[in-house]
């Protein structure tokens, strides 16, 4: 059996350039791995696909995307498909904005890469992963980024500087393809400073990257998603540099510089948000 760790990730900068002809979305993004993670084991069975999950997470009478991106592997690489079962820990909480579910898929593939063909490169898995998801791409890479395109046409950046992240998701869920069509039925005024963060980033001022962070869905919530700018304000009352809700959300979190006051603001939230974690930056895999 290989095991793998499957890192969620935040997007410190989150920006939407318009609608490509395809339907998908131009994105602009600064995206970040984070030590928050599920697990991910694989080992071969005499035939078939089979995936467990301590969660209800799998969906009913379909292909999963773990089965979706081990055929397209197994394709791209040129050898039939063994029987595998896949077997997933779940720590990442769902739908909320972190990319659980990619980075399990992403986890699963650079487990299938290093047992069936090592030789493969990064970039061919990223482009195997993008034929599932569009977050796959960045997933499998890891570490700190620029996405662009629909998220497939990734910038390495440099890392962001040593710090703690507090995640704090509220009991509700939101719709990401809503969010989507109110982007595209309004006009946009609060673009986050991307070049800014390249330039932090560059100068490892930890500062400066928080003071950039921003998420355009952020302006298009709808009134009975409004409980993430509470979340916000109360990790800023906390000691956070800044905060921001994380992909389409509704996870929200909150940059510190010092672990000491990310715990006591975790601490703080989680007794009316249970669904806080403590988190640090992983760099590239």
């Amino acid at each position: 059996m290989k095991k793998r760790t499957a890192p969620a990730k935040v997007n410190l900068a989150l920006d939407i350039l318009g609608t490509r002809p395809d339907g998908y979305h131009d994105m602009r993004m600064v995206m970040q791995t984070i030590s928050l993670c599920d697990t991910v084991a694989v080992e071969e069975t005499a035939a078939g696909f089979e995936l467990r999950t301590d969660g209800d997470f799998i969906p009913a009478g379909k292909r999963t995307l773990e089965q979706r991106a081990a055929e397209a592997f197994f394709e791209a690489a040129g050898r039939p498909m063994p029987g595998l079962r896949v077997t997933l820990e779940k720590v990442t909480p769902a739908y909320a904005g972190l990319g659980g579910g990619s980075a399990d898929v992403a986890a699963l593939l650079r487990i299938l890469r290093d047992a069936y063909a090592p030789e493969m490169s990064t970039e061919k898995l990223e482009r195997i992963g993008f034929t599932v998801g569009s977050d796959m791409p960045f997933c499998v890479r890891g570490g700190t980024a620029l996405a662009e395109g629909r998220g497939e046409v990734l910038t390495d950046l440099q890392p962001l500087p040593d710090c703690w992240s507090v995640l704090c998701k509220p009991d509700f869920g939101i719709p990401t393809p809503s969010l989507f069509a109110r982007v595209d039925g309004g006009e946009l005024t609060r673009r986050p400073d991307i070049s800014g963060m390249q330039l932090a980033l560059e100068a490892g001022d930890l500062a400066g990257v928080a003071a950039r962070l921003g998420n355009v869905f952020e302006e298009v919530l709808p009134e009975e998603y409004q409980e993430v700018f509470t979340i916000k304000n109360r990790l800023l009352e906390l000691g956070a540099l800044n905060a921001a809700m994380s992909g389409s959300g509704p996870t929200v979190f909150g940059i510190f510089a010092e672990q000491a006051a990310a715990r006591r603001a975790a601490a703080v939230l989680k007794e009316t948000y249970r669904q806080t974690y403590l988190a640090a930056p992983v760099k590239k895999f």
